[in-house]
């Protein structure tokens, strides 16, 4: 009788999507493993991010960095700013930490088992059983968003998420074969990325269809049960694009802590996930003629912000920033919210943000 694991597998040889950072399952068989250094890249990129909002940056980064030795010999501004639009910026100051320590105190190499990838910076249970399975071909729980979906349905777990993963986390313990570990554990994120997805699952093409419970009571879409959302706040500032006659804009770096952290601005009001920043012309960092260009939203995980921009031309407000070339604002670390109120204020900055 063919067990779960082996019909799942025989899919993946036939369905793997080709992935950049991917070993093919026929080299997979072979004993090819893939390089750990671009599992632990992509791990932490796709950390609330697409696989296709991941792949150019992917590419990016070891294009400038092929190694994580060269990762840790770059700058935090450098990193910064090749992370910048990707979003959830504590993953990229986790990564030139993490980077640092592997060169420095691991002389470039990654450790193989979850327990010692889970001290590293920026790793957590699910990246550290991702590494260590795929990369290192070791047994671990591996638990994503398309692997919950996937099991519990299958299951019809009604436990709600994230509650629900530890039984996830058994369940792929229990299937999870002792030879290719690492290709049943991407067959299963494949599955919940092509297959088994979140409202129109293809239940027809399913490899391991025969015995999904939830598939069997024709209730798919009731999984996984998802706790209620907490409704975010909405929260208001404003943001200023100053500029010298030459059209150049005045940026600075936020702290090194919170929201944001160690990212390039244009200046703006204090605005933070709990209270709204002060807003109007009056407010801005120096005393100009400062023209409305409207307002930009934005959300972030926790709340919805709403920016007011204004533009003017001006002298810089103190010593803390520097001035850049319209044409160079692409090569700084700017957040997409700061990119959205620079669109605001000059349309042709960025083309479509």
């Amino acid at each position: 009788m063919e067990s779960f694991h082996s019909n799942l597998l025989a899919w993946y040889d036939a369905n793997a999507r080709k992935l950049p950072w991917r070993i093919e399952p026929e080299k997979s068989k072979s004993g090819v493993l893939p390089d750990p250094y671009h599992i632990w890249l992509s791990e932490v990129m796709l950390q609330q991010t697409t696989v296709a909002a991941v792949k150019d940056y992917f590419f990016k980064f070891i294009t400038l960095w092929p190694t994580v030795n060269d990762l840790a010999a770059a700058s935090q501004d450098d990193v910064m700013k090749a992370w910048a639009g990707l979003g959830y910026y504590s993953r990229a100051r986790n990564l030139k930490k993490c980077a640092d320590y592997v060169a420095t105190d691991l002389g470039g190499e990654f450790p193989q088992t979850q327990g010692e990838l889970l001290k590293l910076p920026g790793i957590g249970p699910y990246t550290s059983a991702a590494i260590s399975t795929i990369a290192f071909q070791n047994k671990a729980a591996v638990v994503d968003g398309n692997i919950e979906r996937v099991v519990t349905r299958h299951t019809a777990n009604a436990t709600p998420v994230p509650e629900a993963k530890a039984d996830c986390a058994a369940f792929m313990d229990a299937e999870m074969p002792k030879t290719r570990p690492g290709d049943f554990a991407q067959a299963m994120m494949d599955l919940g990325a092509t297959i088994c997805t979140p409202r129109n699952p293809l239940c027809a093409l399913c490899p391991v269809q025969s015995g999904c419970k939830s598939h069997e009571l024709g209730t798919m879409l009731s999984f996984p049960v998802k706790a209620p959302k907490k409704t975010k706040p909405n929260r208001k500032g404003a943001a200023f694009v100053l500029q010298r006659p030459d059209g150049a804009v005045w940026l600075r770096k936020r702290s090194d802590k919170g929201l944001l952290a160690g990212m390039s601005e244009v200046p703006t009001t204090e605005w933070t996930a709990r209270i709204d920043g002060d807003i109007g012309a009056k407010s801005g960092p120096i005393d100009l003629d400062w023209n409305s260009k409207g307002t930009i939203t934005h959300t972030f995980t926790h709340f919805h912000l709403e920016l007011e921009v204004w533009q003017a031309v001006g002298p810089p407000p103190d010593n803390r920033g520097w001035w850049v070339e319209q044409d160079a604002l692409a090569n700084e670390a700017l957040p997409t919210v700061m990119k959205k109120a620079i669109a605001a204020a000059l349309p042709n900055a960025f083309g479509n943000v």
